[in-house]
């Protein structure tokens, strides 16, 4: 059984998404999401990156891949576990320390990610959901998160 304090709901426009913390790689980042979820951050923000066959991308504030939030970047936290369908790991830019609050769940396998970027949780319910989000670069009308809650 998961204890709900290791989990986050997303609530978007195409249904429910749940995801599992995964402190045990990645605590920091862990911490630094429930903080953004806790102050209501992710409410309302837009999938602005979605490339089918790959992933989805939220959590820019700009709905355009240039923002964050109102707290310092994060030291990356590269762990072994792999990039697989369901994870979620954040994106950043060329920096390997500049991930924020931008993060993407996998709709497959990614191997060339492994070690690159910082995995920090896994989809464990909803996943068809996640698979009904509008694909583009940039998505035209996006999906976003109407609520993200933690439990």
């Amino acid at each position: 059984m998961t204890d709900a304090a290791d989990t986050m709901t997303l609530e978007t426009t195409q249904g429910p998404v749940v995801i599992k913390f995964r402190p045990d790689l990645a605590p920091n980042h862990v911490a630094h999401i429930k903080k953004l979820v806790s102050e209501g951050f992710y409410d309302g923000i837009v999938f602005h990156r979605v490339i089918d066959g790959f992933m989805a991308q939220t959590g820019c504030p700009r709905g355009t891949g240039t923002g964050g939030s109102k707290y310092p970047d994060l030291k990356a936290e590269f762990n072994a576990q792999p990039h697989v369908r369901g994870t979620c790991s954040m994106a950043r830019a060329q920096d390997p320390d500049s991930a924020n609050s931008q993060f993407f769940i996998c709709f497959t396998d990614a191997g060339f990610l492994d070690r690159k970027y910082t995995v920090w949780g896994e989809v464990i319910s909803g996943m068809e959901n996640v698979d009904k989000i509008k694909r583009g670069e940039p998505v035209q009308n996006p999906d976003k998160i109407i609520k993200a809650t933690l439990g």
